[in-house]
């Protein structure tokens, strides 16, 4: 009954290749009858060595937990109990996930992004960055308004020159042809949009 989940073990496999390996053990002789993407060596028909895990057949999946493989890789586990049609536990689908490149590229990750080796922007050349205020600006209002440039629609982008204009960003030489770049409109509409902002009394 068992080979029945043979073909999923194969799904798992393929779809998280090369890192994944799927085992299926008998619980009744507590050996292993189906490994797809063998990573651990191990061979058919060799004992299970389930026995830690013979009180939690009650439930449905067992785990996530933490494995070392035979080459020392760091394993994320998870094993669904596998059922006759009359409910009862035959066997187990363990699922054995090679975590160790992630876990690589996250240290990689984390040093490459760790800030105690950035400086401040100099303030000598960057107190004219009128492109950088606008980006910030921009990002900024984006975030308070739970919006992206491509939610924008056309009040949005309305309101956004006109929080823009307020804040100064306009002085800019060519300011308003690159607001229209970010905000994927035409130069006129936003010269349009600035000449319908009242100013305050």
């Amino acid at each position: 009954m068992l080979t029945r989940y043979h073909a999923i073990a194969d799904a798992i496999a393929l779809l998280f290749a090369p890192y994944a390996e799927i085992a299926i053990h008998d619980l009744a002789s507590q050996t292993l009858v189906y490994i797809a993407n063998n990573r651990s060596q191990r061979e058919l028909g060799e004992d299970s060595n389930l026995n830690d895990l013979q009180d939690d057949y009650d439930s449905q999946v067992i785990g996530p937990y933490l494995k070392r493989n035979w080459d020392g890789s760091q394993l994320r586990s998870i094993s669904a109990v596998l059922r006759d049609d009359q409910g009862n536990p035959i066997g187990l689908m363990c699922i054995n996930l090679d975590i160790s490149v992630l876990e690589s590229a996250r240290t990689a990750l984390e040093l490459f992004l760790a800030g105690n080796v950035l400086q401040p922007q100099p303030e000598v050349l960057f107190q004219d960055d009128w492109q950088e205020r606008i980006n910030t600006f921009i990002h900024q209002w984006l975030q308070q308004h739970q919006q992206t440039l491509g939610t924008l629609n056309v009040a949005g982008r309305r309101v956004l020159v006109e929080a823009l204009y307020h804040e100064g960003a306009f002085k800019g030489k060519n300011a308003a042809g690159y607001v229209a770049k970010i905000l994927g409109i035409g130069r006129a509409t936003v010269y349009n949009y600035l000449k319908n902002i009242k100013e305050p009394v």
